[in-house]
């Protein structure tokens, strides 16, 4: 995929990094000179511009990429540049990212925004993940979609230990994404029997508070 990233501190060389190693084509945008390190990656392509002008945006070819990264340290940038890429450009797939939480309402789609990003919550959510076993635990949310995706880790004695993957019925649209176990996913296409801290990876509809309850009882522990 062709990948545009606005912001290139950080958090952008290290996106552009992971993102030229899984074989994907980077441009890098930034308006600040300091942060023009091209040797950290060399691979991508790099402009000094600020990003939030369309003609900067143009330069970087965003008219033809699959997905814009907006990925500066200031949210009002972050919401500008995902705004272009939309309307302007018409890019499929705009991740911004969340500097301060307070803003996150605001990354949604009215602002072009396809998955907002927050490291705040992030963080949030692996921290309550490692200390709150047998809990639905949100890591992000798709807002156009209406749906997230969840983790939670099976707790001794849950009621899914011993079942097969397939032959659990989960209610309304909630899918399986992903079984981790001892930090490695398993094979989905093995129908297989969970264990105890296994760690799930949910799809749910992220306004259905009923649906939470039933996903939590289907696999915690028996009373």
């Amino acid at each position: 995929m062709q990948i545009v990233i606005a912001g290139a501190g950080s958090v952008g060389r290290s996106i552009a990094r992971e993102l030229i190693l899984k074989g994907h084509e980077i441009t890098l945008i930034d308006r600040v000179p300091d942060q023009m390190r091209v040797a950290s990656v060399a691979e991508a392509d790099w402009i000094l511009a600020d990003a939030c002008s369309p003609d900067a945006l143009a330069e970087a070819n965003a008219g033809n990429c699959d997905v814009m990264v907006a990925a500066t340290g200031d949210d009002k940038a972050n919401l500008v540049i995902s705004l272009l890429a939309k309307t302007e450009f018409g890019v499929p797939r705009v991740v911004a990212r969340v500097n301060n939480p307070k803003n996150e309402w605001m990354f949604d789609s009215a602002w072009g925004v396809d998955v907002p990003v927050s490291t705040p919550r992030v963080m949030t959510a692996l921290v309550e993940e490692a200390v709150s076993v047998g809990a639905l635990v949100r890591l992000f949310e798709f807002h156009e979609a209406q749906t997230a995706i969840y983790a939670i880790t099976l707790p001794a004695g849950s009621r899914a230990a011993g079942k097969s993957v397939k032959s659990l019925k989960l209610p309304g649209d909630a899918r399986i994404i992903s079984v981790l176990r001892d930090d490695a996913p398993l094979d989905s296409q093995n129908d297989f029997e969970l264990e105890a801290g296994d760690e799930l990876v949910l799809m749910l509809a992220s306004s259905k508070d009923s649906l939470h309850h039933d996903i939590e009882e289907i696999f915690g522990s028996q009373k």
